[in-house]
């Protein structure tokens, strides 16, 4: 989601003593919702990794956790983790943060798994220039503790007004590839925003070559934004999952213009053209699903799923104080065109 200083969300009244859904304990505002939210909790930007027999949800920070953590062992029942030495505390992945951050705005954690371990990839203020810049942090466990000696960040392009979203992709031929968000639309820059590709080192930690531009905001329905970049193959084909506009939802919107699009790519470094049909997934108000973005792509048991956040609504689909939920859909392909239904709980 987009915005040099938007994204630390803290709400009030946070859920997170439950933090899971089943279709029998919706709340009115989601009666009929065919994609209801399955962490009724704010966790924004989800991530998931399938480790040992169960499910692993990371996502932006909220107070008391740089990078929160849930986890389920049937996608349906999600549980939000606490610290199992302080129960009274959110288990923290990543409870110390490098040197060269700031605390507060930890954002978009996604995690790679390499022979070596468990590699963090993450969003954070830069201490000293106050940019939003990406870097990362490492674990033989994927509950972390994840942690960096670094004393700056993987990748910070401090002339286009910082970078956000990194998230790294496997091509079927081994190579590793990250891809990020320049944060032209911090509004001290006010530069179209881009998302970039770059080859990755073997180990995950090091950027190799040049980075090339695969798409930029260049159509109506994606505002001054795009983000959250998710590059994935399947039978050859490459497509790049993006979200656009601005993430917000504010009182004087009906719902949040936040959606997720999607690009066809002829390669791991593109070139890419957006799809014709964009957005993908966008908001509707009957029912209210409103500001889907953020996504993230993950395969189990051969079966493709998508995870992104929408914001809470009241029963009469105004903007709640609960923040952003996860959701979970199933995500299948028609002729190389993706397409989602409901995840069958």
């Amino acid at each position: 989601m987009g915005g040099a200083s938007s994204r630390g969300f803290l709400a009030a009244a946070l859920v997170l003593g439950s933090g899971c859904a089943t279709s029998g304990d919706r709340p009115p505002e989601e009666a009929g919702l065919p994609y209801p939210p399955v962490i009724r909790a704010n966790f924004p930007d989800p991530f998931i990794l399938e480790h040992e027999g169960r499910y692993l949800a990371y996502a932006t920070n909220t107070e008391g956790a740089n990078v929160q953590m849930a986890s389920s062992t049937d996608l349906a029942s999600w549980r939000i983790l606490w610290d199992e030495r302080a129960p009274s505390r959110l288990h923290d992945a990543m409870p110390v943060l490098p040197s060269w951050v700031k605390t507060g705005f930890t954002w978009a954690p996604e995690v790679l798994r390499t022979p070596g371990g468990f590699v963090l990839y993450f969003t954070a203020r830069h201490a000293t220039s106050g940019l939003q810049c990406v870097g990362t942090a490492t674990s033989q466990d994927p509950l972390g503790p994840f942690t960096s000696p670094a004393s700056e960040p993987l990748v910070c392009q401090n002339e286009l007004g910082g970078t956000i979203d990194a998230s790294p992709f496997r091509a079927p031929d081994g190579q590793l590839y990250l891809y990020f968000k320049n944060d032209g639309n911090n509004p001290a820059f006010n530069k179209p925003t881009e998302i970039f590709a770059q080859r990755l080192s073997p180990d995950g930690l090091s950027l190799v070559g040049d980075r090339v531009s695969l798409i930029r905001n260049d159509k109506p329905w994606e505002g001054h934004v795009v983000e959250a970049p998710t590059m994935l193959e399947r039978g050859g084909s490459y497509v790049l999952f993006f979200s656009a506009s601005d993430y917000g939802w504010r009182d004087t919107q009906r719902v949040s213009n936040y959606a997720i699009g999607y690009a066809t790519c002829e390669g791991p470094l593109g070139p890419c053209a957006d799809a014709p049909n964009n957005p993908f997934v966008a908001s509707t108000s009957q029912p209210c699903l409103s500001g889907p973005g953020h996504q993230a792509v993950f395969q189990s048991g051969g079966r493709d799923y998508l995870a992104f956040h929408s914001w809470s609504a009241t029963t009469s689909c105004r903007p709640a104080t609960l923040g952003r939920f996860m959701h979970l859909v199933e995500l299948s392909w028609q002729d190389g065109a993706p397409r989602i239904a409901p995840f069958a709980q």
